[in-house]
């Protein structure tokens, strides 16, 4: 059975944002146990022209929630990027898979090879539904997912590539 475009999207992103909530779970957990303030690590960047943490979080949700609504042909809610805490994060985080999970996955997999047109920088891009998830907000959703999840390990957060990948279903042979 071939997989579909709401599979690759919302059960993907899904997973994927469930795991990160997991780890900001341990990251403040962290900052408390050694008494740091959490702010420092909300603010934690790996090179000085990259995005901090909890900008990296606000991003991968927006690139969920916003393919995913063009996917589906609706739009997608407009969150205010003025999360300052890991709890405020993990809240953004199911603000967003709540909206993907009330999305019409047969809206989603009918977007294959319709005309997707999305925001990229001052311009306007245009892709084929299955190309604009696979090779545009795929990418860009794990990119920042993995800068964030690499924001935490730095900082010393003992996390590993369970916490990145999550929950996903494996039959054990």
């Amino acid at each position: 059975m071939p997989c579909t475009m709401s599979q690759t999207s919302v059960s993907v992103f899904t997973t994927s944002l469930t795991a990160l909530s997991g780890v900001l779970d341990k990251a403040a957990a962290f900052a408390a146990a050694k008494k740091i303030d959490p702010s420092v690590l909300l603010g934690y960047r790996l090179a000085p022209d990259m995005f901090a943490l909890t900008r990296q979080v606000q991003v991968a949700c927006d690139q969920a929630k916003n393919g995913s609504a063009r996917l589906a042909g609706v739009e997608p809610p407009k969150f205010e990027d003025n999360e300052t805490t890991f709890e405020a994060l993990k809240e953004r985080i199911a603000k967003t898979v709540a909206f993907l999970k009330s999305l019409d996955g047969k809206a989603i997999d009918a977007s294959a090879d319709r005309d997707i047109t999305f925001p990229l920088g001052p311009n306007k891009a245009q892709m084929k539904g299955a190309d604009y998830l696979n090779h545009f907000v795929l990418a860009n959703f794990f990119f920042h997912c993995a800068a964030a999840y690499s924001i935490v390990r730095h900082c010393g957060v003992d996390v590993g590539k369970r916490d990145f990948i999550g929950s996903i279903p494996l039959k054990m042979i």
